[in-house]
This record gives C-alpha cells, structure tokens and sequence, in this order.
C-alpha cells in the first residue's frame, strides 16, 4: 500500500519504522514538553497523509511511554482526512514526564477497515452473551 506523507512544517521528523517488519510508525514531538501529573496535552506532528479507503490510521501507545504512565487517547484518522496528524497523551502516573525534541511519543498503525451499511432492525438476533455486560463471564 502506498502511503503518501505531506510535510506541514519544515521541522516536522516524518514518522518512521524502527525496524523492517514494524507496522507501528513512530510518531516524533516537534516541542520540549512537561507533562504533569493528570494532565493531558496534543502534541502535534507537522504532517499529513493519504492512504486508500478502506483503510484507517490508529494513534497507539509507545512501550517505553506507558511503562511511565502516558496513555494515548482517543486516536483515529479516516482515510479522508487531510489535517495535521497529532498525538492525544494524558499521564495517569503521580510524576511529571519531560518530552523533548525528536522523543518518540506514539506509533501510527495503518490497518484496513470495514466500512459497514447500516441497517435498522426492531430485534437483533439472540446470542449466548445477549445483553451480558461487565464481569458477564466471571472471574474464573
């Protein structure tokens, strides 16, 4: 598939694959940041893409940021859209986390998506959950 990327800002680093086989691009801050506890912050990337339809972009989590207790949020980007590419983090942890220039933040997975007809029903069919929610299989 042909990924397609525009750069928006001169110094944008455009989002890479650490390794041959990786399908998560990292993603790169632009800005020296402090994020403090609870907080949360856009970083925003200085890029834009095109990719076919059929297809999304999803915003996911970087290893080494969760381990200090960033998590991603939100983070999905439709084929049509043509904005800047951006990076929703909030830090669930008790400490602050520095962000500086070119730090990895996020990874870019492109998958393929199913674009479905919508159909209204007045019954959906029966199933061996039905309307079973939380803790609906137990803990064991």
């Amino acid at each position: 598939m042909q990924l397609k990327i525009k750069k928006l800002k001169e110094d944008a680093k455009l989002p890479s694959y650490a390794h041959p086989g990786d399908v998560g691009l990292d993603l790169y801050s632009m800005e020296n940041i402090v994020i403090k506890p609870g907080e949360d912050i856009f970083i925003w990337h200085g890029f834009a893409l095109e990719f076919p339809e059929g297809y999304c972009a999803l915003v996911m989590d970087k290893g080494s940021i969760s381990k200090a207790g960033l998590k991603t949020m939100g983070g999905v980007f439709d084929a049509g859209y043509r904005g800047e590419y951006n990076t929703h983090l909030v830090n669930l942890s008790d400490k602050e986390y520095i962000i500086d220039v070119g730090d990895k933040v996020a990874q870019l997975v492109i998958v393929p998506a199913i674009i479905a007809d919508i159909e209204e029903v007045s019954e959906l069919s029966d199933s061996s959950r039905g309307e079973g929610r939380f803790g609906s299989t137990g803990k064991k």
